[in-house]
């Protein structure tokens, strides 16, 4: 059986689990979110605890098992506690600020890049070049901050641009001097 799709997912009291046939919805203080399963697996929750199971042991429901399992675990940390991601743009000029919904972002063009913001995200500016990408649903906070970073990825050389916190530029060497 797949390790992971086995283990069962801690509910805490702030959480609660709708099941209807093959969509689940959870909703907590951070938001509500709502999942299609396949219509195969089986959702149960017992004494605090929901488990997910398999009807035979094919391929396809092994894969969807565990996957299924982890989308739902990271619906319940999401509605719970939140993702977050944080960027940190480089580059001289570089900067951001929040209009309403839209973020406003000084990326070296000649114009402002602008940003219109999806609902359940949040993005907030600590400084003039880190932002930082929250939200409870993993995915959308993820595909969020990953346009953010499009929009001028980090180049070699110099290492200017949009990149995670934490990301390693591998740099190259510039020309040979004379």
């Amino acid at each position: 059986m797949s390790r992971i799709g086995r283990k069962p997912i801690q509910l805490s009291d702030q959480v609660k689990v709708e099941i209807a046939g093959s969509s689940i919805s959870v909703q907590g203080p951070k938001g509500k979110l709502s999942l299609r399963l396949h219509p195969s697996l089986a959702v149960k929750v017992e004494d605090n605890r929901l488990h997910c199971t398999r009807p035979t042991d094919n391929k396809l429901h092994r894969s969807l098992h565990g996957l299924s399992r982890t989308l739902i675990a990271n619906m319940v940390e999401g509605v719970t506690k939140g993702f977050e991601k944080k960027l940190e743009m480089v580059g001289v000029g570089y900067r951001a600020s929040v209009q309403g919904r839209n973020l406003s972002l000084m990326l070296g063009y000649s114009h402002p890049l602008i940003v219109p913001l999806p609902d359940g995200i949040n993005v907030s500016v600590e400084s003039q070049n880190l932002l930082t990408v929250s939200g409870s649903d993993k995915q959308q906070v993820g595909t969020v901050a990953a346009k953010i970073r499009s929009l001028r990825p980090p180049e070699p050389y110099k290492g200017k641009g949009v990149k995670y916190a934490g990301e390693r530029i591998r740099r190259k060497a510039g020309k040979a001097g004379a």
